[in-house]
């Protein structure tokens, strides 16, 4: 079996324990190896993990200042936990040979030519020299609902640097600082995962641009507001092993105890921005006290996706709709219509258009059944859903709609009663329609899934869907 060595993600108000601070790491996996390619998940706990005499160079995920360099990173992201609990201010560096490695050659060739002395000329827009042809007519259109995300990652060859554009429109950051960050944010996510990938966080990060663009959103959000709510859109599933909650829980990942067993995947997906975002150095220019408060706060906004919490959120969002007291001149209802944006564009596949939305679940349903599979070679317990023998994608998917996607976006169209709500109804009404076209075609059955009807509803499948 084959280990691989990484710092665990600790709570920033969490001290470092000194046996952390001593070793190289502590024992993890990834969904490209232990979860498919090592013994009994029951028994990742138990393992030892080797001496460092023993450690191949790949197997190595640390990097560490007092010498060693590891390979590229990606597998899982770097955190230095010490830097969350010094007193002392750090200048975060990243070596002019990451730099060359991270940026492209356009990109390289005009920082160059700046630091040589010669003229470049000026661009407002950081993706003049990243896309051509189809692709930057495409961005023309990034603010439509009917962007193709998956043209799109084909004409790229999957580099989603656009998303360092929408955030630097929107606040005063260093242009390459923004771009490294974005790229660092990709790198992070891992292609090898059907749903939960770059693309996934692309598509959720082009929602979000398009709810913030909504007339009753643009007159009261502050650059602030839209910056922490973009950046939070690109990493809320920084990491996400291809795997959901109750899945590290039983075979008790060492993140399901690090965070006891509650928000797990959310936690590790903001602890994993906030540690890129300290790396980068993008909010270096800002002074430690806003950085902190911009950190918890892109935390609140990816904590709110955690899908097991719907209800919460919902109810919440229903009580201020019916009394009509929210009021966007306050920076707490503002955060919070940005939470309930989050959790729209999280979830939204099934409001784009047929073409789109068939292809999204598609995907997620071969990570569900892909983990059932997992799931049963270890005699673990399939999950709700995740169960090819027994699950269709038209069943999941008419029960996703019915009992999580419908009621959100009813009251995200009460809220916000504009065309783009009424589009994103209409594509989910037609959606549906032609998921139980499909349904009787297979299957003469019920419309949905019984793994939906026999939950209460105030405990929905949720953490087996997008967690």
């Amino acid at each position: 079996m084959e280990v691989c060595y990484q710092l665990p993600v600790l709570p920033l108000d969490r001290p470092v324990p000194q046996h952390v601070l001593s070793r190289r790491g502590a024992i993890s996996f990834s969904s490209s190896s232990a979860l498919f390619g090592c013994p009994n998940p029951r028994q990742l706990s138990q393992v030892r993990p080797r001496p460092p005499s023993q450690i191949r160079l790949g197997d190595v995920r640390v990097r560490s200042r007092a010498g060693f360099e590891t390979e590229r990173r990606g597998s899982h992201p770097y955190i230095d936990f010490r830097i969350f609990h010094s007193n002392s201010e750090i200048e975060v560096s990243v070596s002019a040979r990451n730099i060359r490695r991270l940026l492209s050659f356009q990109r390289y060739l005009r920082s160059s030519r700046f630091f040589r002395g010669i003229t470049v000329p000026n661009s407002s827009n950081i993706l003049d020299d990243d896309y051509n042809g189809q692709a930057k007519c495409m961005l023309e259109k990034v603010g439509k609902w009917n962007f193709d995300m998956f043209l799109f990652d084909r004409l790229t060859n999957g580099k989603f640097t656009f998303t360092a554009d929408i955030q630097y429109k929107h606040a005063v950051l260093f242009l390459d600082v923004c771009f490294l960050y974005i790229v660092m944010v990709q790198e992070d996510y891992h292609s090898q995962n059907p749903y939960h990938n770059a693309v996934h966080a692309a598509d959720v990060t082009q929602a979000m641009h398009c709810y913030l663009k909504e007339p009753k959103l643009s007159k009261s959000l502050t650059p602030w507001d839209v910056l922490l709510s973009l950046i939070a859109a690109a990493t809320h599933d920084l990491d996400h092993p291809g795997v959901n909650q109750p899945f590290l829980i039983k075979t008790n990942h060492y993140l399901a105890t690090l965070y006891k067993n509650i928000s797990v995947l959310e936690n590790h997906h903001w602890r994993s921005a906030v540690g890129l975002l300290r790396e980068s150095g993008l909010f270096a220019h800002m002074s430690s006290e806003n950085r902190q408060l911009m950190e918890s706060q892109i935390g609140a906004l990816i904590l709110a996706t955690d899908i097991s919490r719907q209800n919460e959120y919902l109810a919440l969002f229903r009580t201020h709709l019916d009394r009509g007291d929210l009021c966007l001149e306050e920076a707490g209802h503002r955060h919070f219509i940005l939470q309930m944006a989050l959790k729209c564009a999280d979830i939204c596949n099934p409001c784009r258009t047929w073409e789109l939305s068939k292809q999204w679940s598609e995907k997620v349903t071969e990570e569900f059944f892909h983990q059932g599979d997992v799931e049963k070679r270890y005699q673990l317990g399939v999950s709700p859903l995740c169960d090819r023998q027994s699950e269709t994608i038209a069943n999941i998917q008419i029960g996703f709609m019915t009992y999580l996607v419908e009621p959100l976006f009813a009251e995200w169209a009460r809220f916000s009663n504009t065309r783009l709500s009424q589009t994103m109804l209409g594509h989910l009404g037609l959606n549906k329609a032609s998921w139980k076209g499909l349904q009787r075609e297979s299957s003469s059955g019920d419309d949905t899934d019984p793994a939906f009807e026999e939950m209460d509803s105030d405990v929905l499948p949720q953490e087996t869907l997008l967690s």
